[in-house]
């Protein structure tokens, strides 16, 4: 006579079924945690939250930083003016230029009126410039 199977199920079996299913389920987190942040980063440093122009005096156009070196400048928007066209209360917009042709072409620029495109970001990258707005174009007025 043949003994009987046993019916109970192999622990062993169960452990490494168990293992698999836990296994599987750390993989597809781990992938939608990587999914989730590819996306954030380029939210944050890529993605293009609004773009336009502004116009005003170049008052400051610099290369600046310790590592990286980066093209910093500061335009004065002139909002109110008063008599003689005094500039009563003004804006400074602060932006970086990552074109090294750009750069040159806005230091001699310095001093006069310009009307510049920018991009403007959701957060700066140290290597792009201290700011969110990267300027792309620039015109004399």
């Amino acid at each position: 006579m043949k003994p009987e199977p046993d019916k109970t199920p192999n622990k062993a079996s169960a452990w490494s079924v168990l293992r698999r299913k836990i296994r599987k389920v750390l993989l597809w987190l781990a992938a939608l945690i990587i999914i989730i942040l590819v996306i954030t980063v380029y939210w944050k440093y890529f993605y293009t939250y609004s773009e336009g122009y502004r116009a005003g005096l170049l008052q400051k156009f610099s290369r600046k930083g310790t590592v990286f070196k980066t093209y910093e400048g500061e335009l004065i928007l002139s909002s109110v003016s008063g008599n003689k066209n005094v500039v009563i209360a003004s804006e400074k917009f602060l932006f970086s230029v990552i074109n090294d042709s750009l750069a040159s072409c806005m230091d001699t620029l310095q001093g006069r009126d310009v009307i510049v495109h920018y991009h403007q970001k959701n957060g700066a990258l140290f290597w792009r410039g201290d700011t969110p707005y990267l300027v792309d174009d620039v015109k004399q007025r």
